[in-house]
């Protein structure tokens, strides 16, 4: 049975009483939904990424253009309504097509914990797209921006409760002591022994899905992932999870 790891806390401490809410992250995409027959949550890893870490949302819609230009001014917010709350959450402040979001709070990790601060995973935006950053938030006595960069000149919009910062603890202390090694299935007869037969059971299958095959086409695709088991079906002894659900800040 694999251990877990210690716990480690994560204090968000507010700026203001109004900073965007911090939720646990959503499974679901609106693109995702729009597949045939919602096909894209058979993907158990695509559906675990999206929730794994926390939303900072949107209190306001806006729209934002792009000149082009390397200027700060050449970058333009204008907030629904014109929300005086936009001032404290959006800006541009280093030019260059970059669009700078304000969290709102500032995080403190334990020791040897970062934030993975990026856009939430599996959204697709057009015209514009998220930069990531690692903070160190174990030692940072100030805050951060989330930064978006537009990748033409244009005008795109950000709606009321969309996600705009996904965070996600990582054990930033311990990544490089770490040492992946090149191996050989050939050097794991079990392992290489249960891959095969996954291949020849991956290949039987999409045989019989091509041939029409009504029982295949009825089961439609093969769970082994999303259940946690191998191709031999025998359940991992390993920690698996077919969904995820965060706690919420309190």
């Amino acid at each position: 049975m694999t251990e877990s790891p210690a716990i480690p806390e994560i204090r968000c401490y507010r700026e203001y009483p109004t900073a965007p809410a911090l939720i646990p992250g959503r499974s679901e995409r609106d693109w995702m939904d729009g597949t045939s027959q919602r096909f894209a949550y058979r993907c158990t890893p695509l559906a675990i990424a999206n929730a794994s870490g926390w939303e900072l949302v949107l209190p306001f819609s806006f729209a934002a253009s792009w000149t082009g230009g390397p200027l700060t001014s050449d970058v333009t917010i204008t907030p629904a309504g014109g929300d005086p709350r936009a001032s404290f959450v959006v800006a541009s402040i280093f030019g260059h097509g970059v669009l700078s979001f304000h969290p709102g709070y500032l995080f403190q990790t334990s020791p040897g914990w970062a934030l993975n601060v990026r856009g939430a995973p599996n959204v697709i935006k057009d015209g514009i797209a998220p930069l990531e950053g690692l903070v160190e938030t174990e030692w940072l006595p100030f805050t951060f921006t989330m930064n978006w960069r537009f990748t033409r000149p244009g005008l795109v919009m950000f709606e009321k409760g969309e996600p705009f910062c996904f965070i996600t603890p990582v054990p930033h202390a311990i990544l490089d002591e770490i040492q992946p090694e090149i191996c050989s299935l050939d050097d794991n007869p079990a392992l290489n022994a249960d891959y095969q037969a996954w291949r020849q059971s991956r290949f039987d299958f999409q045989a019989r899905i091509d041939k029409a095959d009504p029982e295949a086409i009825k089961q439609g695709w093969q769970r082994n992932y999303v259940q946690g088991r191998d191709a031999a079906d025998r359940p991992t002894t390993a920690f698996h999870l077919s969904k995820r659900k965060l706690k919420a800040p309190k």
